[in-house]
């Protein structure tokens, strides 16, 4: 099976960035897409605008710490993950949301408050496992797999 998401598109708001109790750093970041289709009929360009929230965890999170602000632009590439909560009303509700798992930073040099085009990936999910992540300025720092719940996020 495949669950695989890819979104090139702009931030929407400043990304939200949080630690869980076990020190664990997770950022939010909504992203708009745009799909510009002609309308024959009407002789006109229409648009249409998706709102997606991508949520990004350890390196990727410092990542978009340091340099994602609203407007920037950025390529994801992730999966869906559809999580169950319960509202202050005690009703049920579902949230669809990618989390990411490579994000690269686009636009043009001085954008994202950085002078180069970077790419940085999450490690692969699996027990006792790490790898290192691109990190700004050359710095190398290692990405342990997560040992807690992805989908217990502190938003």
């Amino acid at each position: 099976m495949i669950n695989k998401v890819i979104l090139v598109g702009n931030v929407g708001v400043d990304p939200e960035i949080r630690t869980t109790e076990s020190g664990v750093k997770v950022a939010r970041v909504r992203l708009a897409t745009t799909e510009r289709l002609f309308d024959r009929q009407a002789n006109e360009t229409k648009e249409h605008t998706e709102w997606h929230t991508i949520t990004l965890w350890r390196g990727l999170a410092d990542v978009v710490d340091k340099y994602v602000r609203k407007g920037s632009q950025i390529y994801i590439e992730g999966r869906l993950r559809t999580r169950e909560w319960t509202d202050k009303d005690n009703q049920k509700r579902y949230t669809t949301e990618i989390l990411a798992d490579d994000m690269k930073l686009l636009g043009r040099r001085g954008d994202n408050q950085q002078q180069q085009q970077s790419s940085y990936s999450a490690p692969q999910p699996a027990a006792g496992y790490s790898q290192p992540v691109q990190a700004p300025a050359a710095q190398q720092q290692p990405i342990v797999a997560p040992a807690d719940d992805p989908d217990d996020l502190p938003f």
